[in-house]
């Protein structure tokens, strides 16, 4: 109990003296969600308004506590709600879809049917590892039916103050290998456009290729990004400055995305980001403690740790932006110290959605 109380005074240390880049503010503990799964958190993110598929997506992803405690009854109505609402809200769905994804939507609703089916038999015979298979690929075709929903324009706006800066006008699949071994990582550039895009800019340039991991704090972060030489973040060929990407933070509670201003700042205490800092690979944009705005290149993965930094109580939301969350391979994460390096981030898919200025 006595070690336990050390590291969470060391942690307090941390976080009151030095920030991802430099120092962050301290403020009071944010209370927000607790979705700790990368895949939930992106499927919440999603610039959408169906409730018809909401309602389905919440209700299988509910199912994680039912089948902790093997609460079999109450899996059983979950998955029978859900085939409810593929067989009888149909229309509405497909109502809600842009003209030309309605039939490939078609197509999906019928396979998302047939799974969900299928997921019934399996809560009716209590098999917890065939559930969890199955389950997962239903969320999986409920991902590919809410992109669809999804126009081809830009849900919101940026400040026209920073059309001179790249943005991601969607989502990127990136591949970051490491010293210790590689992960997949989803970029938002939904609700982080211009942080998720001076990131993916960064990475098809090359910039991150070969560079240390430079700060390495135990259940806090590991943080990379900066180049060899003085400086601090990326210099912009066009004119000889250290590109600035301002601080950028979305919640559902404001219309508008946050930029230059913390949640404390706006007097939101409470409050949790769209993208919030809750699950162990958490990519985050670092900025200095004297400016929110002068992050540049140089960003961090979280080390989620359940007890230290509980899924929306951290110190982060609202201090530093979020971006993107690492889908597999996070476990390396836990290996990886500042005798460690990035070796390569790969765009796999998605860098048709950067645009290098408005």
């Amino acid at each position: 109990m006595a070690k336990k109380i050390c590291i969470l005074a060391l942690i307090t240390i941390l976080f009151s003296l030095g920030s991802p880049w430099v120092n962050p503010a301290f403020a009071s503990l944010p209370n927000g969600n607790r979705l700790k799964d990368p895949y939930a958190i992106l499927r919440n993110s999603l610039p959408i308004e169906q409730k018809e598929l909401r309602e389905l997506q919440n209700k299988l992803e509910d199912t994680s506590q039912d089948l902790r405690g093997s609460r079999w009854s109450a899996i059983s109505k979950a998955t029978s709600r859900s085939q409810f609402l593929v067989s009888n809200k149909k229309n509405q769905i497909l109502d809600s879809m842009p003209a030309e994804n309605k039939e490939n939507a078609s197509k999906l609703i019928s396979n998302l049917k047939e799974e969900l089916d299928e997921l019934g038999q399996i809560a009716n015979e209590k098999n917890k590892v065939s559930f969890l298979d199955v389950r997962r690929q239903s969320l999986k075709t409920i991902d590919e039916i809410e992109s669809l929903l999804i126009t081809k324009d830009f849900p919101y706006q940026i400040p026209s103050e920073y059309n001179n800066l790249p943005r991601l006008l969607g989502r990127a699949n990136v591949e970051i290998k490491t010293s210790k071994g590689s992960m997949n990582a989803i970029i938002d550039g939904y609700n982080a456009p211009l942080t998720a895009g001076a990131f993916i800019d960064l990475s098809m340039k090359g910039f991150y290729d070969g560079l240390p991991i430079n700060r390495a704090e135990e259940f806090f972060i590991l943080q990379t990004g900066d180049p060899k030489g003085e400086t601090i973040g990326y210099i912009d060929p066009d004119n000889n400055e250290l590109r600035r990407v301002p601080l950028e933070i979305r919640t559902s509670s404001l219309e508008d995305t946050l930029y230059g201003e913390t949640f404390e700042d706006v007097g939101l205490y409470t409050e949790t980001p769209v993208l919030p800092f809750a699950t162990l690979g958490t990519l985050g944009w670092a900025h200095s403690d004297t400016d929110l705005n002068d992050g540049s290149s140089q960003f961090f993965f979280f080390l989620y740790e359940a007890e230290l930094n509980p899924a929306g109580r951290n110190l982060i939301d609202g201090r530093n932006a979020a971006f993107g969350y690492v889908i597999e391979g996070a476990e390396i994460l836990n290996k990886l110290g500042v005798d460690d390096k990035i070796i390569s981030i790969t765009v796999l898919n998605g860098s048709e959605n950067l645009k290098l200025k408005a």
